[in-house]
């Protein structure tokens, strides 16, 4: 069962890439403010829908080789941060720096 139906029908796919990554970033940051205020339930629905998003922006069949590479790397390092050991030595910070340069994209090119 998809959370994000409508979306999962296509029109995730007719989002610009900035789009798609500001969107899946407002769920990481949701997930991140909701582990650091130990709110397990709102925690485990936002991680699950910026996964969902992820998977979706990897799934869209414009994405080239290199941009689906990190992409899927960024969703790695989304969950090694949010459920892993944090190997990768990310901060809530610089995912949140990350994601929302996309979502500013977005808006400069409305």
């Amino acid at each position: 069962m998809s959370i994000h139906a409508s979306l999962a029908d296509g029109r995730w796919w007719t989002l610009t890439l900035a789009e798609q990554l500001g969107n899946a970033g407002a769920d990481v940051g949701r997930a991140i403010r909701a582990k650091a205020a130990s709110n397990a339930p709102r925690f485990e629905a936002a991680l699950e829908r910026a996964l969902e998003l992820l998977d979706l922006t990897l799934a869209d069949p414009r994405l080239s080789s290199p941009r689906r590479q990190e992409i899927a790397r960024a969703r790695e390092v989304v969950c090694d941060y949010l459920v892993g050991d944090n190997e990768f030595g990310s901060t809530a910070e610089n995912l949140d720096a990350w994601f929302t340069s996309f979502a500013l994209a977005s808006r400069r090119d409305r």
